[in-house]
């Protein structure tokens, strides 16, 4: 059984903390970005393979965000295109503020929790997915 949840993110605010305010607040254990539309002023994104985000200012389309919240830890890919529809995507940071606004559907499953957790494959805290009892 899922939960649908949708929201707007007024311009201004960070895209990557409001997400987490929401799925604090509404005690998402196991969720998935299904849908977000938007703009940014500023991204602070992390590329592959790169230990630091990169940072611009200017008026940039959202594409495409992915990935799995939870109030346990989240994981979420952006892809943003600027005026000349050019695009770019990596690891969703803080300080991607929205432009315009910022749509979000996000999906919940109510009968499982996303953990993470180092698993000795990588140096990150990958997802573990658990069944609730």
């Amino acid at each position: 059984m899922s939960k649908t949840h949708a929201f707007r993110i007024l311009p201004g605010k960070d895209l990557r903390k409001e997400i987490a305010f929401f799925v604090e607040g509404h005690q998402i254990q196991a969720g998935w970005i299904a849908s977000a539309v938007g703009s940014l002023t500023d991204y602070n994104i992390r590329f592959a393979n790169q230990p630091e985000g990169k940072k611009d200012s200017g008026h940039f389309e959202i594409v495409s965000l992915a990935g799995t919240v939870s109030i346990h830890g989240s994981h979420m890919h952006i892809s943003i295109s600027d005026d000349a529809g050019r695009t770019i995507g990596g690891h969703l940071l803080n300080e991607n503020i929205i432009y315009t606004t910022a749509e979000i559907i996000i999906q919940e499953s109510e009968r499982l929790i996303f953990h993470r957790e180092q698993d000795g494959n990588t140096n990150s805290n990958e997802l573990i997915v658990k069944k609730k009892s």
